[in-house]
């Protein structure tokens, strides 16, 4: 199929080939070989970097954390951010966002925690979900010290992160949990599904495909839950939540050219009709996560988007100068 790319964009894509989600073993080696190439990002101001480990869930060994403090904040409590990795249920962890969380402390002022969730398939659902929500009770309990509002308090994630980041939102619901400020799905997997018109049509688009998703599900879903089957549960797919009232604030990111595409569109069309505040952000002639292309305008905006939308939700403080908000390098 022939993809109306952004001119920017259009030279990569060929070059963007998808991850083989179907052998985990490959598909982690292909996203450490990623994220070893990826140049660095360079902080406007000074952001401190530490690890720490939440308690893990019951049964569960304890949850790592990378902790990023804006160095230069004052001493009064502020937000505080979880973000959440992308990398299909089965890759990924903090190294995998370290340059992306660098640049969320230091463009939004705030705490941004980044869990190295438990992966598929050695750990399919709820296990990484578990991980996540122990994430956020640490974080919540350790405010304090971490220099957090507890009222000012979001998750967010990319790709199967925003995924469980939707899931964070409902558990923390559900549960009576920590309050959250907002919720920032980028590009999220949502829909185990894939029975939207994106998920059908995009089997050769970069970096994300149809056949990325139907494996990645495989593997997050294991044994118990066959992906489609009536029977997944809400907390595993956040598509199939029947009620999403009473759920934070949202911004949504959904990228043209992306099978996930429908799926984030619709969830947040209905998050709108539940009453939930909801922005989204779209973006023409891009594909999924295709802001790893830095040197693009459109990147460029997608950036500038998402911060401008953390800052107003979380009530933080934008630092940037006229190229602040390009991306910490190319995912190539």
């Amino acid at each position: 199929m022939a993809y109306d790319y952004d001119p920017e964009l259009a030279p990569w894509a060929a070059r963007l080939a998808p991850v083989d989600y179907t052998d985990p073993v490959a598909a982690r080696a292909a996203v450490r070989a990623v994220t070893e190439r990826r140049p660095p990002y360079r902080p406007l101001g000074a952001v401190e970097v530490s690890e720490a480990a939440a308690p893990g869930p019951d049964g569960a060994p304890p949850v790592p954390l990378r902790v990023y403090r804006p160095a230069a904040r004052d001493a009064r409590p502020g937000p505080g951010l979880l973000y959440l990795h992308w990398g299909g249920f089965v890759c990924g962890g903090p190294d995998a966002l370290h340059p992306t969380c660098l640049r969320l402390a230091d463009r939004t002022g705030a705490v941004v925690i980044a869990p190295a969730y438990r992966l598929a398939p050695e750990h399919p659902f709820p296990a990484g979900l578990e991980d996540a929500y122990a994430a956020l009770l640490w974080t919540a309990g350790d405010a304090d010290r971490l220099g957090v509002d507890r009222d000012r308090l979001g998750i967010g994630g990319e790709s199967a992160g925003g995924g469980l980041a939707a899931a964070v939102a409902l558990l923390a619901r559900d549960r009576g949990g920590p309050p959250l400020r907002m919720q920032c799905l980028m590009w999220p997997e949502l829909d185990d599904r894939l029975e939207t018109v994106s998920a059908r049509a995009f089997t050769d688009t970069p970096k994300w495909n149809r056949a990325c998703a139907q494996a990645s599900w495989g593997h997050y879903l294991g044994p118990r839950h066959r992906p489609g089957a009536d029977a997944v549960p809400a907390y595993a797919a956040p598509a199939r939540a029947a009620d999403l009232s009473g759920l934070p604030p949202a911004y949504v990111g959904a990228c043209e050219y992306d099978p996930g595409r429908d799926e984030a569109l619709i969830y947040a069309h209905r998050l709108i009709q539940a009453g939930v505040r909801t922005e989204i952000g779209y973006w023409p002639g891009t594909f999924h996560a295709s802001v790893s292309v830095a040197d693009a305008a459109v990147s460029r905006r997608m950036l500038m988007d998402q911060t401008d939308a953390l800052v107003r939700g979380l009530g933080g403080t934008a630092h940037r100068t006229p190229h602040a908000d390009t991306e910490e390098g190319k995912r190539t």
